[in-house]
């Protein structure tokens, strides 16, 4: 099939980097000045705290935060280790801090950082007594475990082929020591395939996770020391991860059954069912002193509940505000709990058999989240939150996303808060393809069902509309896809589009960057029967003459994992047919994110775009 923006897949090309320049300049004359108006105002909710991990040591606990302009990694006590704004100043460039982990004594600190919110970027080991870099990496690894000797890590190949000759993108898991690195799993593992390592809380047992796309899992264990020696103990078809060892045990959160989670234990030959399947997903478990405290979903929020480790409900926890609740890390005698709504940047709780508050951030002012369903065109309910202010204007700002086994939770958008206190509310819808409702949920929204999700968010918008709201749909990454295909399919159902990062050449994503890697959840273009069912609502190939609504299409020229391609194709589509389409196009900024005024920058353009065209 003939492409005519095929050339918009060259980055470098100079009718790209014009048409950038352009749209840029163009799309900032929309908005005029009212992005350097709300500015301030999004920057107040942008700039507040963020914490977005911790790492427990016997020094002390270790976390990473925003702060304002800046990203740091530090003690909760307050002492700096890793400042963003200084490794901007050493490298003379944005810098987006990605992911760290820490050794149990507290010695040492792998930390990944990147330029313009690439993917792809640095790994320092760093001595935490003297601040000393140890070793450097570039690409950035991943998934460091550090033991008594060194540390193991995953290399996700982007280009050429991996040690044993499998051409990227693949991924594979190496040691290095004194004595230099080596390859120690993954030999003929293909694209599509995970790995995820993760040490018991004892320190002795290795648990590895090997998946292959969203969709099913193998977990092997062994002597943390010794990989060679490390046994396949479980094998699923659906999602499934390791939550410990105990007494030799092997417990297992798994999706087997209804796919609604369950918690198994192994112990040699013999499983055993120790919490069954409920109504609701169970989404996580950990390990504390003789107890398991787990998460469970209900209607797209958490509360945890809590277990003997022979499976006896013995207490339930739920929280003041729908919100989303996940562990940060465990010691197996405590663990540490991020909390987050849509007004609650985050809150960090400790269980030690009792739930703890630390410390917290909220937003202050008269906000309620309420909560609706929609049915879909095959009668299916579909749940969506809804957040209102003082004063309800009738607009409505919905987000959507509905993919890779992805639950859309409670959180905290700082650019939504202005816009409720301008009047306008904000809706966020709990789509198939996601996790929110089991794996069954998830797997009616992919491969030849993703049409499901398009016909879900539909529903959704249609109610708000029939309710007498105009309405901005919103999306980004697999969510532009659901934002795009539904502006194809139905333009009527919304009032303004906003698709950010999107995957939109559904014949083409698996030959962009890493875009093979979706095929377990997409399906493969190179296959007639996939390629006749992703043609069907592949948003580029289905433009047609219609009344669109405001569209802003956005993305970042760093992205590395989903090509901007994508969206400077689909723009060019829409506009040659005269469509109201605008383009962003961030130039410091990739599909992880950017710094932190880069980002609030773009948000506030979001913002700004919504209250031009819904106000």
């Amino acid at each position: 099939m003939e492409d005519p923006y095929a050339w918009m897949e060259n980055l470098s090309d100079e009718r790209v980097l014009k048409l950038v320049e352009e749209e840029n300049k163009r799309f900032r004359e929309f908005v005029g000045e009212l992005s350097d108006e709300l500015f301030p105002e999004v920057w107040e909710y942008y700039s507040m705290p963020v914490i977005y991990n911790t790492r427990l040591t016997e020094r002390g606990t270790i976390a990473m935060y925003r702060e304002r302009d800046r990203q740091v990694i530090r003690w909760l006590d307050g002492r700096v280790v890793v400042d963003s704004k200084e490794l901007e100043k050493e490298f003379n460039d944005e810098i987006l801090l990605q992911t760290f982990s820490v050794d149990k004594a507290g010695r040492f600190l792998a930390y990944s950082f990147s330029m313009g919110g690439a993917d792809e970027g640095i790994t320092r080991i760093v001595d935490l007594k003297t601040g000393e870099i140890l070793e450097e990496f570039r690409p950035s690894i991943r998934n460091v475990v550090f033991t008594d000797n060194g540390y193991y890590f995953s290399r996700f190949y982007r280009h050429g082929e991996t040690p044993d000759g499998t051409r990227a993108p693949a991924v594979r898991l190496f040691f290095k020591d004194g004595s230099g690195e080596r390859m120690v799993f993954g030999e003929g593992l293909g694209s599509g395939h995970f790995l995820y390592l993760r040490e018991s809380t004892d320190g002795r047992t290795a648990m590895l996770t090997v998946t292959l796309g969203w969709n099913s899992a193998e977990i092997y264990t062994g002597p943390i020391d010794e990989p060679e020696k490390w046994e396949r103990v479980y094998s699923a078809e659906v999602p499934a991860e390791p939550i410990d060892v105990v007494n030799g045990r092997l417990y297992v959160l798994t999706r087997e059954g209804r796919g609604l989670g369950k918690v198994i234990s192994i112990d040699g030959e013999k499983t055993i069912e120790v919490i069954p399947e409920g109504d609701f997903p169970l989404e996580w478990a950990v390990i504390v002193g003789d107890k398991i405290l787990a998460g469970r979903l209900v209607h797209a929020s958490h509360r945890l509940e809590l277990y003997s480790l022979g499976g006896e409900k013995l207490d339930e926890i739920t929280f003041d505000l729908p919100g989303s609740v996940y562990p940060l890390d465990s010691d197996g005698k405590r663990a540490l709990l991020r909390y987050e709504s849509f007004t609650v940047p985050y809150r960090l709780y400790e269980f030690d058999g009792e739930l703890k508050l630390v410390e917290k951030q909220e937003v202050a002012g008269d906000f309620k989240v309420e909560e609706d369903f929609a049915v879909s065109k095959d009668g299916t309910k579909i749940h969506y939150f809804h957040v209102k202010g003082s004063k309800d204007n009738k607009r409505v700002w919905v987000f959507g996303y509905g993919g890779f086994n992805v639950s859309l939770t409670p959180r905290f958008f700082p650019q939504v808060i202005p816009f409720i206190k301008r009047g306008g509310t904000f809706a966020m819808a709990n789509l198939r393809g996601g996790s929110e409702y089991g794996e069954e949920w998830h797997r009616a929204g992919m491969r030849e069902n993703k049409q499901n999700v398009f016909d879900d968010f539909i529903a959704v918008l249609e109610k708000l509309k029939s309710d007498g709201y105009k309405v901005a749909a919103w999306g980004r990454s697999n969510g532009g896809l659901l934002v795009s295909a539904t502006l194809t399919q139905r333009p009527d159902v919304m009032d303004s589009a906003l698709i950010g990062y999107p995957v939109i050449d559904m014949l083409r994503f698996h030959k962009l960057y890493i875009g093979s890697v979706w095929i377990p959840e997409y399906g493969n273009p190179d296959d007639p029967k996939d390629r006749e069912f992703l043609l069907r609502y592949s948003p580029y190939h289905n433009v047609r003459p219609a009344r669109y609504p405001p569209t802003l299409i956005y993305t970042g020229l760093h992205d590395d994992r989903v090509h901007p391609a994508h969206a400077l194709k689909f723009f060019m589509k829409l506009k040659e047919l005269g469509a109201p389409v605008y383009l962003r196009v961030e130039t410091k900024s990739g599909h992880m994110g950017a710094s932190p005024e880069t980002r609030a920058k773009e948000l506030t353009d979001l913002l700004a775009f919504v209250v031009r065209t819904l106000f």
